[in-house]
């Protein structure tokens, strides 16, 4: 057998309290997986029985094993939250072009806008540089607009374009 890098060792009060978690069942599962792996740990079983006890990876009981001897058992069991932070690719004038330009007429020989359509006009009329129908979509989505019912607010005063 080979021998752990991080080695779990439970106080009495932490081994209750995942026990508790564990059979309290109101909670994520993958909380629970994550408790699981730390009292199996905490056992003595070695990777391999806890592997296929609990249906996961090496990887995924090595992980919290080590998150568990450095940050402590709370952090071990609980997500993190994201490092990354993506930067808005629309500010809030563009996006109320692009809603007004959506509620608008379609361009000639179009039923209606696709999202293609707006991220290509958003370009021709200079409000950004560049614009995936991805973004369009995400800024749509954010609204109340249904772009596909037969009243989408057409009937109602068209909003005016700020230049």
């Amino acid at each position: 057998m080979p021998r752990r890098k991080y080695r779990v060792n439970l106080r009495e009060e932490e081994r209750a309290g995942l026990h508790k978690l564990v059979t309290s069942g109101r909670t994520a599962a993958r909380t629970l997986t994550r408790a699981r792996i730390l009292l199996k740990s905490d056992g003595g079983d070695d990777d391999q029985t806890i592997a296929e006890a609990l249906d996961v990876g090496l990887a995924t009981i090595s992980r919290v094993r080590q998150r568990c001897v450095k940050e402590g058992v709370e952090a071990a069991i609980t997500s993190r939250k994201p490092h990354r932070y993506y930067q808005r690719k629309l500010d809030g004038s563009q996006e109320a072009r692009l809603i007004a330009l959506a509620c608008g007429e379609p361009p000639q020989g179009h039923a209606r806008w696709t999202l293609r359509l707006l991220a290509d006009r958003m370009v021709q009329l200079g409000y950004v540089d560049s614009l995936s129908h991805e973004t369009v979509r995400g800024t749509l989505e954010k609204t109340n607009s249904n772009r596909g019912a037969t009243n989408n607010g057409s009937s109602l005063r068209r909003p005016t374009v700020l230049l």
